[in-house]
């Protein structure tokens, strides 16, 4: 089945149909896709990251003979449902064949049925192996494509509302519509920018921001020093970082919120990297994940030098801090320094 109506593909992330073994999730938006793909994973398994009841496989894992079917075949050590994540973001048309057979064979009851396939996937054409494989007649009770389209107006303001109103705090019409023009085409930054709007608001006061409280949430956004001084960190201009590390302290900003903004500049990088892997180029990938004109040039020159790979590294250390800097009695700014100074020495180790 290939469910494209917005009712119909919530009605099966919901509750899916018992007897699909099979699911491909593709599109140019990498958030939405991910985002589909943890409701399904947590409906397959009670928790998506048992490594006795979950399988999580890369491209190259794919392209590795006998890896997927091998992976399909398995039984579960605990009894319950086992399911098969597959990620090929950004993956050459090797891994997509692959996935395409392992896909049939499994579709076709030759593997272990028991065994849920999960395929997450870029934009894929009307030519993709993979996308023939999952769109093949016959298979509509056993496998089903969600093609994950961008984000219309009315989606994203939503979006918003249902973000905001998780916190207790809203916006007037005015207001959310200002927001809708300008936030991400990618949810997953998009919905990283209605948390920032929603911790300026006050989680839990009930307010109500007006179009002016946004004007000024906006400014507050692109000349906040804590957000300059992590840009400045992962372009390896350390003392431009400690001084805004310094106005940040002074405008009452604590470690935390210069932890959170260090994250938030790596996943705009992760995000923005992983569509130019699936075939975006630099200024488009740069504008889907927020990046406002006058930073584009830097945030490009940064993304020439960092890598995925070196973003992963990275990424362990900013959740060790964010951790850090919520027990109690922890040296926020300490620590938060010294995840900026880790952040511009490796950026200076790349040559940037």
């Amino acid at each position: 089945m290939i469910l494209t109506r917005r009712p119909d593909v919530e009605r099966f992330l919901k509750a899916p149909d018992g007897g699909v073994r099979a699911v491909l999730l593709y599109g140019r938006d990498a958030g939405i896709v991910r985002e589909r793909a943890e409701i399904l994973a947590r409906k397959i398994v009670a928790d998506p990251d048992d490594p006795f009841d979950v399988s999580a496989l890369s491209g190259s894992d794919a392209e590795d003979e006998g890896a997927l079917e091998s992976a399909l075949t398995a039984q579960s050590m605990t009894g319950r449902r086992r399911l098969v994540r597959l990620r090929l973001i950004g993956e050459r048309i090797g891994a997509e064949r692959a996935a395409g057979a392992a896909l049939a064979a499994h579709a076709a009851g030759e593997l272990n049925p028991e065994a849920f396939f999960l395929i997450e996937a870029g934009a894929l054409g009307r030519d993709s192996p993979l996308r023939k494989a999952a769109e093949a007649k016959g298979l509509d009770r056993v496998v089903a494509v969600i093609p994950a389209y961008e984000d219309e107006p009315g989606d994203i303001a939503r979006l918003v509302r249902e973000g905001l109103a998780a916190d207790r705090v809203s916006l007037t019409t005015d207001a959310l519509e200002k927001l809708v023009e300008r936030l991400p085409k990618d949810r997953g930054v998009a919905r990283q920018e209605i948390e920032r709007l929603a911790l300026f608001l006050g989680p839990g006061s009930g307010a109500q921001g007006d179009a002016a409280l946004l004007a000024e949430f906006v400014g507050v956004e692109a000349e906040a020093s804590l957000f300059e001084a992590a840009n400045d960190a992962f372009g390896a201009r350390l003392a431009a970082a400690q001084g805004r590390l310094r106005r940040a302290r002074a405008e009452g900003e604590g470690g935390p919120a210069v932890v959170r903004a260090a994250g938030m500049h790596l996943a705009k990088l992760r995000r923005a990297l992983t569509l130019m892997a699936g075939g975006a180029d630099a200024q488009s990938a740069a504008k889907s994940v927020g990046v406002f004109w006058k930073g584009e040039r830097e945030f490009l020159r940064q993304a020439r030098a960092w890598s995925l790979p070196h973003l992963d590294q990275l990424q362990p250390l900013v959740l060790a801090a964010d951790k850090a800097c919520k027990t109690s009695g922890a040296p926020d700014d300490l620590l938060a320094e010294r995840l900026i100074l880790t952040i511009a020495s490796r950026a200076r180790s790349l040559g940037l």
